[in-house]
């Protein structure tokens, strides 16, 4: 029991019950009342001090840690399959995380000097997961990274289970379980260091705040998520969806939650370490993702197969669809938040099948859709069952969690290998002289040689579109070297790209043959994953 010292006049509550935890912490007067919506909304004083009585409830907190425990051990089930990082891009994220922690918050950025990153236009388009990744980026980086990696989804999970329980679904930790059963890609890409878990996590709670109306909680979100990651626009576009959901419920216009995220937005571009080389930068790199692209852009980028997502998102897909059909089960008119979640479920479902890197999100919102509209039906049906509905629910989910997880476990498992280029990186480090450029035949190569070494310079790396946009004729000729169209490549990428050393994987035969006749190229290096050549006269 805190109380304020006497004569002192409470100007501010932090209501944390409203903020954060909307049944942990709640405001009490001098006689126990119980914890209602209504009653956490409401300060409530004793006397005419005003005297604040605060008491937590630490059951609540208690299962909050359990559950984070619980799908944190899952993750790292997961994650500890293979001894390197999943994907390419974490080795740049935590890197780059531990320059900021030694060098403060904009280190200068001299790595990709030909592209729309350079020293005086780069936008640390992550910047706050990045400060995330700070907490882990010391010692061995490859384990900070992978326990990032761990904590950052199992958060994200525990934001989706604290949503269902604010929605009133019994049963929320089973239901919340089930996040691990529905896609073994969701799984895979939720364990990437990257910044996407962090963002399932904004949206989740944008969601909880928004069917919650804590619109206010959205001006910070909102700017929060500009600094966080680029994919901030999802916020706006779930302020639509909710609006229209409440308008066909409630006939209520709820603008706010459609402005004040984008307040929010607004404020997070402008008071930006950044700017105004963010918003140039939000600008060329979504423009050449929106449409056709003549540019081979990331892999995530484009769609899966059908039956390549039936196969890695089936569960998923069931979920919606007991959603849908729970529906008409209910007996009773669609409400505000089930409606809410079946846009959104809809709008990633859209998003998914015109880019597999939307299966980030569409499988937590289809099953937050399936909790919604089939819980009450569920509950309805167990409740005669009352003590062994728990295990009933579990045992539904056994055979799609053991699956799913195994699945996921396998793809880790199958992540390129740990040592890729770190050989070939350390041998630029130790015989080349700081600062000299190196010329790769492959963009995506750019985050390993990175993260193994900063004391050479790249000619791209991160996406192609950087190049492309820095200078278009520069980029077709890189890629007509690279594909092994020009003769004696040496002169070029000497003359063009300031080339001093080359580094290739061995799967650019045709580059390489080129290579091999040129007598400006000379061989310094090779190993079973890559070949470094030196420019000579």
């Amino acid at each position: 029991m805190i109380a304020p010292h006497p004569g002192t006049r409470p100007l501010l509550l932090l209501r944390f019950s409203d903020y954060w935890l909307d049944n942990a912490v709640t405001a009490l007067d001098s006689g126990p009342k119980p914890m209602t919506t209504s009653t956490l909304a409401q300060p409530q004083t004793a006397g005419a001090a005003g005297r604040l009585i605060v008491s937590v409830n630490w059951r609540v907190i208690g299962q909050a840690v359990a559950v984070f425990a619980l799908f944190a051990a899952l993750f790292a089930g997961v994650q500890f399959a293979t001894p390197g990082i999943a994907d390419n891009d974490g080795y740049y994220h935590i890197k780059l995380a531990q320059l900021i922690r030694e060098q403060g918050l904009k280190p200068a950025f001299v790595w990709l000097p030909l592209t729309i990153l350079g020293r005086d236009a780069f936008y640390d388009h992550h910047l706050l997961y990045h400060i995330f990744l700070t907490f882990f980026a010391r010692g061995d980086l490859t384990l900070g990274a992978k326990l990032a990696a761990v904590v950052a989804p199992a958060l994200a999970f525990a934001a989706i289970w604290w949503l269902l329980r604010g929605q009133g679904v019994r049963w929320a930790s089973i239901w919340a379980m089930g996040l691990f059963a529905v896609s073994q890609a969701f799984l895979y890409r939720m364990s990437m260091p990257r910044a996407q878990a962090a963002s399932l996590l904004v949206l989740a709670l944008g969601m909880h705040w928004m069917l919650h109306r804590r619109y206010r909680l959205l001006i910070p979100l909102g700017f929060f998520y500009v600094w966080l990651y680029n994919a901030f626009p999802l916020l706006l576009m779930m302020g639509v969806l909710y609006v229209a959901a409440a308008f066909l419920t409630e006939r209520r216009i709820e603008w706010r939650a459609l402005v004040y995220p984008a307040m929010g937005m607004g404020l997070g571009l402008v008071i930006n370490p950044y700017f105004p080389q963010n918003i140039t930068f939000i600008v060329s790199h979504i423009a050449p993702k929106i449409g056709e692209s003549t540019i081979s852009v990331g892999n995530e980028w484009y769609p899966y197969e059908t039956w390549t997502l039936v196969e890695n998102s089936g569960f998923a897909l069931a979920a919606f669809l007991l959603g849908a059909l729970a529906l008409g089960w209910r007996g009773r008119r669609i409400d505000r938040p089930t409606l809410m979640a079946f846009f959104t479920a809809i709008a990633f479902g859209y998003m998914l099948f015109k880019s597999r890197r939307f299966v980030e999100y569409y499988p937590a919102f289809a099953l937050i859709f399936a909790a919604l509209s089939a819980a009450p039906a569920i509950e309805n049906w167990l409740s005669r069952r009352a003590r062994s509905a728990p295990a009933i629910l579990m045992a539904a989910l056994v055979v799609p969690l053991v699956i799913t997880l195994g699945d996921a476990r396998g793809a880790m498992a199958r992540s390129k290998p740990a040592d890729l280029y770190a050989g070939a990186s350390i041998w630029l480090r130790e015989h080349t002289p700081p600062g000299s450029m190196v010329f790769q035949t492959d963009w995506d190569d750019f985050t390993r040689l990175f993260f193994y070494n900063t004391s050479n310079l790249y000619t791209l790396g991160l996406d192609p579109t950087y190049m492309e946009l820095y200078d278009a004729d520069l980029y077709n000729t890189w890629v007509r070297i690279t594909q092994g169209k020009i003769e004696r490549p040496g002169d070029i990428i000497r003359s063009r790209f300031g080339g001093e050393y080359v580094m290739s994987d061995l799967d650019h035969t045709a580059f390489l043959a080129k290579a091999k006749d040129d007598p400006g190229l000379k061989e310094v290096y090779r190993d079973k994953y890559a070949v470094i050549f030196q420019l000579v006269d």
